[in-house]
Formats: C-alpha cells, sequence, structure tokens
C-alpha cells in the first residue's frame, strides 16, 4: 500500500438513505477507531425520483435537499448529484426542479466541491455555462468495456473522475501502465452484481432513463440467467468483477488507485450498512457499529 494513500468510498443514496446517514456519520467520525485508518468517505451520491436528468437507478425520497447538503457539509463530504441521463436532449435543460438542485448544491469558497455524475454532453456543457463549482464525474452507465476507450475517457479534461464498466476491473496488465493522473482518475465499481456476460447492461440504463423522463415504457426485463433473484451481496462477491477489501488494501492501492464507489441505490439501508460493515469497518469493531446503529438488547426480528 502506498504510503499516505487512503481508499475513499463512495456511497450510494444520497436522497433516499438521508435518516441512514443522519444515524451512520456521527458514528464513523466520532468513532474512527472503528474504521480503518486507510480508509474514507470520498462522496455520498444520488438523485430523487422526481429529477429527469436522474439515471442509474430511481430514488424514493421526499428529503429536503437543503437539510441533505446541511447534513454533508457539516461532515466535509462532497455531494454527488447523479444526473446519468443519457436521453438528455436541450428541451430538457430548463426543467425547473432539476435546476432548483443544481442552484442548491452548486459550490460555494466554505465547504467541498460538490459533484455530478453525467453523461449526456449537453447536460454537461448547459450545467458548466450555467453554474459554478461542481466537478464532474464520467457515468459508469457509459458502459465503456473497451479499455482504450476507457482510457481515452480518463484523458478527457472535464472529468475528475471516471467510472469504468465493471468488466475493467480485473484487467491489471492495462491498469498497471495508466499514468499516475489517469489512476489518480479512477473510480471503481466494487459490488456489482450484474451477470458478468450479461449483454443488457446499456439497455438497462436507457430504460431507466427513459423512465426518469416519465416515459411510459415497460420495465426491461434482464435475460441474464439469475436477474431474477434481485441484488445479493453474497452472489456479488462471487462476481469476476468483485473488488474484495483485501483487493484495495493488498492489489488497487499498491498500484496507486484509491476511488472506489458501492452500489446501492435503491436496495435496502440494511444492505448498505453490511457494504459498510465490510469495506469500511475493522472487524473486531463490526458487532459496536451494529450497536450504535441500531442493535440493542430489546430489538426483535419477529
Amino acid at each position: 500500500m502506498k504510503q499516505n494513500l487512503k481508499a475513499n468510498f463512495h456511497l450510494p443514496g444520497l436522497f433516499e438513505f438521508y435518516d441512514f446517514y443522519k444515524i451512520f456519520l456521527p458514528v464513523f467520525y466520532e468513532n474512527r477507531e472503528f474504521f480503518y485508518d486507510f480508509c474514507d468517505i470520498g462522496s455520498i451520491y444520488g438523485a430523487p425520483s422526481d429529477c429527469i436528468f436522474g439515471g442509474g437507478r430511481i430514488e424514493n425520497s421526499d428529503n429536503d435537499p437543503n437539510e441533505i447538503l446541511s447534513l454533508l457539509q457539516k461532515y466535509n463530504i462532497s455531494a454527488r448529484l447523479t444526473f446519468s441521463n443519457s436521453l438528455i436532449s436541450e428541451e430538457h435543460l430548463s426543467d425547473k426542479r432539476c435546476n432548483e438542485l443544481l442552484k442548491i448544491f452548486a459550490g460555494d469558497d466554505e465547504h467541498v466541491q460538490n459533484g455530478i455524475i453525467i453523461y449526456s454532453d449537453i447536460l454537461l456543457k448547459y450545467i458548466k455555462e450555467n453554474y459554478n463549482g461542481f466537478y464532474f464525474i464520467s457515468t459508469t452507465t457509459k458502459v465503456i468495456t473497451d479499455f482504450d476507450d476507457f482510457s481515452s475517457e480518463l484523458n478527457r479534461e472535464e472529468f475528475k473522475f471516471v467510472v469504468p464498466d465493471f468488466r475493467l476491473n480485473k484487467q491489471f496488465d492495462k491498469l498497471e501502465k495508466l499514468s499516475f493522473s489517469q489512476k489518480e482518475k479512477t473510480e471503481f465499481l466494487v459490488n456489482e452484481c450484474c451477470d458478468f456476460a450479461c449483454t443488457d447492461r446499456k439497455a438497462c440504463y436507457e430504460n431507466v432513463s427513459r423512465k426518469a423522463l416519465f416515459d411510459n415504457v415497460p420495465d426491461h426485463v434482464c435475460g441474464s440467467k439469475d436477474a431474477a433473484s434481485g441484488y445479493m451481496f453474497s452472489k456479488a462477491m462471487k462476481n469476476k468483477g468483485f473488488i474484495s477489501i483485501e483487493d484495495i488494501k493488498n492489489i488497487y492501492m499498491p498500484m496507486g488507485f484509491s476511488n472506489f464507489k458501492i452500489e446501492g441505490r435503491s436496495l435496502g439501508s440494511a444492505l448498505i450498512l453490511e457494504f459498510i460493515l465490510y469495506y469500511m469497518t475493522k472487524p473486531e469493531y463490526v458487532l459496536n457499529v451494529r450497536e450504535k446503529i441500531y442493535l440493542d438488547n430489546s430489538l426483535d426480528l419477529f
């Protein structure tokens, strides 16, 4: 592991898991001995369900964005708006709800910079011309599976980070050859559950984009053999693209990589906690974190 390098974890559910983060963030920052010294929270990302710029997954939340921003500013955490809709056109740019969010989360000189996870170059240009202070992340929903295309994306100056498709996660011979600046910009999706051989991924994301635009389209039906079981962390751990905490410590960080995205929007907050316990919590303190979050001597499971 390179000296002083931090593993920055980018956590899901900026809007839908606000109540969870209200409890978890004080635990994390007031009990740092519970968590690995080398890990930190790089950002929390998401977008509400009524946001047409949104993509990736739909978050159901009626939480006040001003309260959400205030919570993250208290702990100096970057908020990222997931504006990864791939079907944005000029007619969508004036959307009132999305522009209100941009105004709220636009940067100032007193707080950490916030980011935009983005697909559309039309939207990228619009935000850069009309709002100050954001940095931009090239979204994994572009499904960049060709390594040369990924390298070219890393070289685009407008992006501070690029999230490749998870199927590039283990191409170590090519990853090793990236420049220092390219490695700094790479953000791996660590816990994807989607079938490694899936050919529907781009179509699935496009379906979500259409739904965000309130198009009356049926749900995408994934053709992968185990899609019906939904997300299970145990299944994700068997995925050929899965990045374990040991991989992060012993392979990725020594190679110079420091940004790791945990997926989980539209899942339950209990599963988000399991991700955090696995990736960020020292094993001997897992029970302590559970006790701080929810576990007490009067809790009944059924």
